[in-house]
């Protein structure tokens, strides 16, 4: 059975990597914390959120967050029941990063990445393991060093909402969020926040890291991913955030993630 219990009780273990398991009912919101680890948290079953003062980040099933050790975060089950499994790592053990796609494991934001069938049955068997016993040469420990090395060949998801730290914008982009506009301009928000164009597209790159169309179609797809994985149909989401068509929305979402809405949820 796997564990449902606080891993705060384990922080101070020895062992540098351990798992735990936990389900969720619908609604469920462990409120704000922090780790002195690292957090790989992998959603089996549901939708999660993980909100820091950063942002949002969106985790559907068969998809992990990554959550640095030191940052403040609140978890939340959008679509439930949810289960998960969680990784918590020694900062001091970390592999290096290895390309602009994949997680960086030593950097300090929250990356929503994708995850192999190979560290998905790593994470499963390694939730099976003691927390404060496993040899590095056992069967255990081999399967935490083959985790931690492949850690950093995870791709990165674009299923991040960083905020801006502006007050105004920030406050903007929060009611964008509760109902997304995929027709929304630079020109319009600069005009109504008083700003040129220039201006505007400076200080919103500059302080949420993407331009203004990748982080509008990042908000778009926020909104979409919970009513599709409840089980929406795709015209039926697609024409409530906007999109002139199914087509126009599902084009979005495969330029986003690969693939159409209705192979991304199969996978």
């Amino acid at each position: 059975m796997v564990r449902d219990v606080r891993s705060q009780v384990y922080e101070t273990v020895p062992q540098p990597v351990f798992a735990l398991g936990n389900d969720y009912p619908p609604g469920h919101v462990l409120p704000p914390h922090q780790h002195r680890r690292c957090q790989l948290l992998y959603v089996i079953r549901g939708v999660m959120t993980v909100a820091t003062a950063q942002g949002t980040w969106m985790v559907p099933a068969e998809r992990a967050v990554w959550i640095p050790a030191g940052v403040v975060h609140e978890v939340a089950v959008v679509v439930g029941p949810a289960a998960m499994r969680s990784l918590y790592i020694d900062p001091a053990v970390l592999p290096a990063a290895r390309g602009p796609d994949t997680l960086a494991p030593g950097g300090g934001r929250c990356q929503v990445v994708g995850v192999t069938p190979l560290v998905h049955a790593l994470l499963m068997e390694a939730a099976e393991l003691p927390v404060d016993d496993v040899p590095a040469e056992s069967r255990g420990g081999m399967i935490m060093a083959l985790l931690l090395h492949d850690l950093a060949s995870l791709p990165v998801l674009p299923l991040s909402m960083p905020l801006p730290t502006d007050a105004r914008l920030a406050a903007r982009c929060r009611a964008f969020v509760a109902d997304p506009d995929p027709h929304a301009t630079i020109d319009g928000w600069a005009h109504e926040l008083g700003m040129s164009r220039r201006s505007f597209t400076r200080q919103f790159r500059g302080e949420t890291g993407l331009s203004f169309a990748a982080w509008r179609q990042q908000a778009c797809l926020f909104a979409a991913l919970p009513r599709l994985a409840a089980g929406d149909p795709v015209t039926t989401v697609a024409l409530d955030l906007g999109y002139d068509s199914p087509a126009a929305f599902t084009s979005m979402f495969k330029r986003l993630l690969g693939v159409p809405p209705s192979r991304y949820l199969r996978a």
